[in-house]
């Protein structure tokens, strides 16, 4: 019997990227886990903008999202975080901020993830009273922030690095009324 052999070009294999994502609170171990890793992944490693141990003191009173992938069915995979938390800015108005939005870089300009992050993000803060909604961002990703009802209403510098900060055109954004 003749020996078979198979010729092809490993450069026509593409990582698999799951079209079935899901953007929910992180709830179980594995999820805020992930979480922490994924942020670690990008912002300490990638970035080399905050220390290995990227956490701070709001990690103790956010709420984590996530954006998850599914194959089959079955979540296998956290591909996208951020965090939302109310401050007291003395003003009297529910003050949220949203922060450390980050998508994993095979994923990123796929399935609009990080719009679905800044709307679950956003929707969730509104649900829980938010008044006015802000975020430190960097210059480079402003435009995208403006693109998903944001304006400019200020600079400054975080990490030592220049940052703007934005605020959330609330009024586009969903209310989510929870029911449980």
């Amino acid at each position: 019997m003749p020996k078979l052999q198979y010729a092809f070009d490993e450069q026509s294999f593409h990582s698999f990227r799951s079209h079935h994502i899901q953007v929910k609170v992180a709830e179980g171990s594995w999820e805020k886990q992930a979480y922490f890793a994924l942020r670690r992944a990008v912002f300490a490693r990638e970035q080399r903008l905050l220390p290995d141990n990227e956490q701070d003191g709001q990690d103790f009173r956010a709420i984590p999202i996530v954006a998850l992938a599914a194959s089959w069915g079955m979540t296998d995979d956290l591909v996208g975080a951020v965090r939302i938390y109310q401050e007291d800015d003395g003003s009297g108005d529910s003050l949220w901020f949203g922060g450390r939005l980050c998508v994993a870089r095979a994923y990123r300009g796929h399935a609009a993830i990080g719009k679905a992050l800044i709307n679950e993000a956003v929707s969730r803060a509104i649900d829980l009273g938010c008044t006015r909604f802000l975020a430190n961002v960097q210059p480079q990703n402003e435009s995208y922030f403006h693109s998903v009802h944001w304006r400019t209403c200020g600079e400054l510098t975080l990490a030592g690095k220049h940052h703007v900060r934005m605020e959330a055109n609330l009024a586009a954004y969903p209310f989510m009324a929870r029911t449980c």
